[in-house]
């Protein structure tokens, strides 16, 4: 009894004991103060006598135990646990346990921690923003039927798990294909990692896609640090500009598409990975693979499925709808109103040969609104820019017949995508990427629904 005692008096908490008929028969120092009375004051009294809102007595009958409960005692609110205790079969007393002084302090614990996990969610959900797909196959703009046709065969192949590799040169949209596959997929609540293989020096090269252990090399992180392959667990990793990824890498990147597995630096031992594999290439990896700088057996093992994608030059009816869902999106990002595209600039749009793809159009399309002079994006603005590059007919821009190619063009993709969406015009302007306004602008001028 004098250790029971000895334990009672040095414990943090207040504990108060009665017997089956709701009397105290014992109680510590801690429990004493805090009601505000002394030990021989509360011995052998009734609970309901001496402790304010007590359940003690009820416990006793019940004999069942409360555990964690709020009691407010002298204006404090608390946690009080009651429990019953048998010998022999029959209740023998209640013990009763004041687990906080002030629970005030536990509701405060209890505010920051719900903060820190909103904060936790808002920071994983950016997170996820990060590592997800940001476009669709709707964010690919065209109606032509190259683009058509590259679209249908990658939306079928993204339902497999196939590794697939996208052609095209820089600026066709490669990235747009990736992202589209990936949210396509079984895959799209994975995570999409996307590695320049142009921008990661050689020596880091290990590192950066397969991760390191601790300890691996001076300066390493304590912890180690995954790599790429890790990060798209489950997921899409996007191989950009694999035509410049070194030998070494070729070697160990054909051992992760064989064995589904990776091998951090330092690692004693290989980890699986569950990853879908997409890779680009703005280079024909056949050539290279002629002049020895590719390795034969992963191309083949990349090539599994190969999509073109093709040039702005090879798909110039996309360029009128093209244009103009790309001053859509500069108006928004840069605040900049636009009333349109005149027929003499579409017409040098037209004649040019871009052979820096949708990325050139959309810089010279973003250069014209800051210099415009007026409402719309006239000829003026595009001349300075498009005589002086590769590509540019000043000759063609005068030919009759170039603007009639453009409204053929342009009306042509409209009753097209009226044709697809069954009449619905909101959703055939969203398919074109222009407003319903200008939709509607387009359809008076060709007479679409009229004829």
């Amino acid at each position: 009894m004098h250790i029971v005692k000895t334990a009672m008096d040095q414990a943090y908490e207040g504990v108060i004991i009665v017997d089956a008929q709701g009397y105290i028969t014992s109680a510590n120092q801690s429990y004493a103060t805090f009601i505000g009375t002394t030990l021989d004051q509360m011995i052998g009294r009734h609970v309901t006598e001496v402790v304010e809102n007590t359940r003690m007595h009820i416990v006793a009958k019940t004999e069942k135990a409360e555990i964690a409960q709020l009691q407010k005692i002298n204006g404090h609110q608390m946690i009080a646990s009651r429990i019953p205790i048998f010998s022999d079969g029959e209740l023998a007393a209640v013990v009763g346990k004041v687990m906080f002084q002030d629970v005030s302090k536990l509701f405060e614990l209890n505010a920051k921690y719900e903060k820190l996990k909103k904060e936790l969610e808002l920071y994983k959900q950016e997170l996820n923003k990060r590592l997800s797909a940001k476009y669709s196959f709707d964010s690919i703009i065209g109606t032509s039927k190259v683009i058509e046709d590259v679209k249908a065969l990658a939306k079928k192949v993204a339902k497999s798990d196939s590794t697939i590799l996208l052609n095209g040169e820089s600026g066709t949209g490669k990235e747009l294909f990736a992202h589209s596959i990936h949210l396509e997929s079984h895959r799209k609540n994975g995570p999409l990692i996307r590695v320049n293989c142009s921008a990661i020096p050689e020596s880091l090269f290990e590192s950066e896609l397969f991760g390191y252990k601790e300890g691996s090399f001076t300066g390493a992180k304590k912890s180690g640090q995954k790599g790429k392959f890790s990060l798209a667990n489950n997921g899409t990793i996007f191989l950009d500009e694999i035509s410049e990824l070194p030998m070494s890498m070729q070697v160990k990147l054909l051992r992760v598409l064989q064995e589904k597995e990776i091998e951090p630096v330092g690692a004693e031992m290989p980890e699986p990975i569950d990853v879908r594999i997409v890779a680009a290439s703005n280079k024909s990896l056949e050539e290279l693979v002629e002049q020895g700088a590719f390795r034969k057996d992963l191309f083949y093992r990349l090539n599994v499925v190969a999509l073109h994608i093709p040039a702005l030059r090879e798909r110039k009816e996309d360029i009128p709808v093209l244009a103009e869902h790309l001053v859509t999106q500069l108006e928004i990002e840069t605040g900049i109103p636009v009333g349109g595209i005149e027929p003499a600039a579409f017409e040098m749009l037209l004649a040019y040969e871009w052979p820096g793809n949708v990325r050139e159009l959309r810089n010279v399309l973003e250069r014209a609104m800051y210099v415009k002079s007026g409402d719309m994006i006239t000829e003026q603005e595009l001349r300075a820019y498009l005589t002086r590059n590769p590509g540019a007919s000043p000759a063609a821009y005068h030919q009759k017949t170039l603007q009639h190619i453009l409204h053929e063009a342009e009306e042509e993709a409209i009753r097209k995508a009226l044709k697809e969406e069954k009449g619905n015009k909101l959703a055939a302007a969203q398919r074109l990427g222009i407003s319903k306004s200008s939709l509607y602008a387009k359809l008076e001028k060709y007479y679409i629904g009229k004829d």
